[in-house]
Parts: C-alpha cells; structure tokens; sequence
C-alpha cells in the first residue's frame, strides 16, 4: 500500500523534481534567498560574458541576443514571486493571469537554453571536452550550469500555472529569438560555424519546450495536480 506522502517524494514524468525537494528550497527564507542571490550572480557573469564576444550587438537585442542571462533573469524574477509566501506550502502560492505569464516564459527560456548548451557543445564535442582548466570552465562546467537550468523549470512548475495566451506568446519570442540568432548571426558564441543542424535543432527545441510546458504546466484555473 503506497503511504500518503509517495506523491509528495516520488518524482514523475510531469514532477521530474519532487514536490517535497522543491519545497525545501523554495517555501523557506534562507533556502530562497540564496537562490536569488545565486541568480543575481549568474546573470552579472552571464552578461560580462556576452559584452565581452559581441559588444556591438544593439542593446534592444540583447534580451534575445543573450539566451542564458535571459533565462536567469526571468527565472529570477520567478522566484521572487514566492517571497510573499515564505514557510507556507508552494501549493499555497497566489495564481493569476500575469505570474501565469512570467512563469511559463521562465520555464521555455530555462529549459530551452539548458538543453540548447548541451545540443551545441556535443555537436563538435572534440572543440571543447578535456580535462584541462579550459575544458574544465568551456565543457564540464557550462552544461553543468546549464543542466541546472533544466532542474530550476521542473520545479517552477510547483507553484507556477500556464495559459493558452501564455504558451502562444513563448512559442512566438522563441521563434523570433531564432531568427534573431541565425537569421542575422546573432547566435550565442560558438567555435564553430552552426550551419544547418543547429539552427535546425534550435527551433525544434523552441518547438518542443513548449509543447512540454503545455504537457506538464498546471491550467489556470484547474485545480493542482500535484
């Protein structure tokens, strides 16, 4: 006989993270507070990177231009939706059309870009694995970071909800991130030429992601699945 608490520590195939873990990192101040800081951080590095291999890009660009600060930023803001509700369950938090919004921008871009890391690195996988200190930043420790991302969506969907409107609006920014990206070579920086594969493979993530979010997202409006 399965014990109450199963749901709550068993993960699925819409809960990869448990509600029991997401809960310990996001419903208590200390726990919350560092990954908000930790965000902070990561989106001033982020950017010092990008600054640092196109500085010329237009600045109105930059939110598309810079996918994973991007991703950080709106993951960021994300969680600092939960600060009202300190030491009360995630189930608890305040649901609208708005957060519906933010929430399911931040889960496409985090999940996007995590796994986007993984797909463009490994697709000339010999430019940048080693066990060097290059390798240990350039390989090891950007798709560590960006898995991370992907760890951070699944346990957005804890507290946050989707929309319709919400699911069309990502699908149509990722796709104009896209063209943004490969159509005028505003791509994120690379040692190779992308070709045909990757802008291929990235606008079926853009695809993909949101499908899934439309999968495993909660309605507005419905009544908590998990």
């Amino acid at each position: 006989m399965s014990r109450p608490d199963d749901r709550a520590t068993t993960p699925t195939r819409r809960r990869p993270i448990p509600r029991a873990v997401a809960e310990s990192y996001l419903s208590h101040g200390p726990s919350l507070v560092m990954l908000l800081v930790a965000g902070a951080v990561a989106f001033l590095v982020g950017v010092q990177f990008y600054v640092d291999t196109m500085p010329a890009v237009s600045t109105l660009l930059w939110p598309l231009y810079a996918d994973s600060p991007t991703a950080i930023a709106l993951a960021t803001l994300s969680l600092a939706t939960l600060l009202p509700t300190l030491n009360q369950p995630l189930a608890s938090t305040p649901t609208n059309r708005p957060l519906a919004y933010l929430h399911t921008l931040a889960y496409v871009w985090l999940i996007k870009y995590g796994l986007w890391v993984v797909v463009a690195l490994n697709r000339r996988v010999g430019l940048y694995i080693g066990f060097d200190a290059d390798a240990l930043y350039a390989y090891w420790g950007i798709i560590g970071t960006h898995l991370l991302f992907v760890a951070l969506a699944f346990a957005i969907l804890h507290y946050g909800r989707t929309t319709r409107g919400a699911l069309g609006l990502s699908l149509g920014l990722l796709l104009a991130n896209d063209i943004v990206d490969y159509g005028f070579g505003f791509y994120p920086p690379l040692r190779y030429e992308p070709g045909v594969v990757v802008p291929t493979l990235t606008v079926a993530l853009s695809v993909g992601v949101v499908a899934l979010a439309a999968w495993q997202f909660d309605r507005l409006g419905d009544v908590r699945t998990d």
